[in-house]
Formats: C-alpha cells, structure tokens, sequence
C-alpha cells in the first residue's frame, strides 16, 4: 500500500500543475514514433477496449500531429475475456483484465496500456506507472431492457442480469424481490442475452455505450443519487514503464486534469478498503471550481446493509477525503464487514 500511495501522493502534485502546454510539443527532444517505428498501444480486443484504444491514439496524433501509422493497436488475450461462465470474484478479480497486458509493458512489446480504470487494482506491478487519465465520459450506469423503462416497472421476482457484485448489491437492496443471475460478456454479448430472454433488464455503462455510440440500446441513464457509479467509472486510464520518458512526456501531453483529480480521491478510498471483486463499493468524486465532494458506499453482498458517506474538501486534499471516509465506514460497518 504504501508504494502505491506514494505513487498517488506524486500524481496529484502533477495533476495540480496543470497540464502541459501543446504548443510546446514540437520543441521536446522526443525521439517521436514513425511508421517503421510505431509506437505500440496495447489493450484488450473487445469492441469497447478498442475504441478506447483509438481514442488514446487519436490524441497522441493530434497532440503530436503525427499520422495514423506511427502507431500500433496491440489487441492482448486477457483471461478476464476468455473465461466468461464464473463470476469475477471466483477466478480471481480486476486483475484477470489487466494481467497479460501489463506482463506484455514489462517485457517491451507494447509501449503503454490502455485500461477502463473501473477495471483496474489500485496496486500496479513494480515497474509500471498508471498517473494519465483521457477526459471522463458519462459515469452513470444506464438500466436496459427491452420490455421495461426503469427499475419500477419490472414486475415482482423480474430476473435481472449482472456480472457486477456492486449493481447486484445495489439492486437488491432496493429490490429484494429480484432474481439476480450472471451476465458476463461485452456489450455486444449481454444485449444477445437480453434479446434470448435470459433476462428482463440488465445494466451498462453510460460510458461504453457512449463510446460506442449505440444510440440504438433501449436504455434509461441511473442517478447516482439512486445508483452510485463503481470507482473511476467512464475513466480511461494510460498506463506505462516508470522508466520509459519517452512514453511519459508522451502522455503528459494528453492527460485530463480535472480526471485525474477525480480519480485521486476515488481510488484512495478504493485503495483503503478491501478494493477487489469480494466487496461491493460505490465512489464518486465531482469538481465544482477549486472544490471536490466524493460521495462513497459499502454494502453488504445481500444489500441488507448500505454504509454511505458524503464529504467536501480543497480539490488538492481528494486522496486524503478518500482515505478518512473509508476508515469511517468500515468503522460504521464493523471488523466482520469485509
């Protein structure tokens, strides 16, 4: 833990500097990448992991104005894509979408890593630095169905489809009538088995769909006043070698602030709580001018019990408000919670 908090101690400093000044991209005595050198981009090869994937290179081209092919989109098999049947928690959490990915930035196949951050452990590997964050989507959740238009209408014991153990948490703490079942897969997949009849509702990222631009999904965005979004939902995060400066001055020149900020406060509250598949967590950081209000939750798996907090704070004191309102909450939920 403290490694990694050192880490974030780091990236705020960063993030409240500001970003860096485009113009000056050209003056950096950057060895630039080329078409018989590109600069590889690594990601998972669902069709949400490549549009982020694209994304990433888009502003590394204009940021740099650099074309197409001096980058290289690397699609890595993750066993998170491969095994789909189990839940997450039963074969071994976020890691499983991040593993192979990172074993390929170690090893110098792929230059940096593109990540949902949502996906992402707070802890990266020795060696691997995760401080570049992409301008922050849609972070609710969005209800789908094709029968019904929000979580009312489902009639009693209604079957819902979620491979989230914090929507699954969430749902039945408001609706303990629901038949909750498995639903892993990419959007794709889940909407197929909607269509099948596996389920009557299921639950997606506003984000993905977004990115995706699916206009066409029946869906109805969720509150996060009724629903809180995971921690660092609709965040793309840009993860690379802690010595490779090539790639970091790169990536300064694309990094969100205001994202980064955001996921400081998150992801330390993530950080000092069990933050696995094993919990069920809710986080939500939001900037209005030079101030920050991080709203969190812990639950109970079944949803009988829902520990909830609200704090607001200096924006550069986010990691620290994180940390205290997980100590309060795992103080309010007991030493048996996790």
């Amino acid at each position: 833990m403290s490694v990694w908090w050192s880490q974030l101690q780091k990236m705020m400093s960063r993030q409240l500097s500001g970003r860096i000044d485009r113009s000056k991209n050209r003056d950096m005595t950057l060895n630039l990448p080329t078409s018989a050198q590109p600069f590889n981009i690594g990601t998972r090869g669902s069709p949400l992991a490549l549009a982020q994937a694209h994304e990433a290179r888009s502003r590394l081209m204009a940021a740099f104005d650099l074309p197409e092919d001096s980058f290289k989109i690397c699609v890595i098999k993750v066993t998170g894509d491969a095994i789909q049947d189990r839940p997450l928690k039963e074969i071994g959490g976020k890691g499983l979408f991040t593993r192979e990915i990172e074993e390929a930035l170690l090893d110098g196949a792929i230059d940096i890593a593109v990540h949902s951050m949502k996906d992402m452990p707070v802890e990266q590997p020795a060696g691997l630095l995760l401080d570049t964050y992409l301008p922050r989507e849609d972070v609710r959740d969005a209800f789908v169905s094709l029968r019904a238009k929000g979580l009312d209408d489902l009639a009693e014991g209604a079957t819902v489809g979620t491979s989230s153990l914090r929507r699954r948490s969430q749902l039945l703490a408001k609706r303990p009538d629901l038949k909750i079942v498995e639903f892993r897969g990419n959007v794709q997949t889940r909407l197929k088995k909607l269509a099948d009849g596996v389920a009557e509702a299921t639950f997606l990222a506003m984000a993905g769909l977004n990115r995706l631009a699916m206009t066409d999904v029946p869906r109805w965005p969720v509150s996060p006043d009724d629903m809180l979004p995971a921690v660092a939902q609709g965040a793309i995060g840009l993860e690379r070698r802690v010595d490779d400066t090539r790639a970091a001055e790169m990536l300064a020149a694309i990094h969100d602030g205001p994202t980064g900020q955001r996921l400081a406060a998150e992801r330390s509250f993530l950080a000092h709580l069990d933050g696995s598949c094993e919990t069920p967590i809710g986080g939500l950081a939001e900037l209005d001018g030079g101030r920050l209000r991080l709203r969190g939750e812990i639950l109970r798996t079944d949803g009988t019990q829902v520990y909830a907090d609200a704090a607001s704070g200096p924006v550069e004191d986010g990691a620290e408000m994180g940390r205290v309102m997980a100590e309060k909450l795992l103080a309010q939920a007991g030493p048996d919670f996790l």
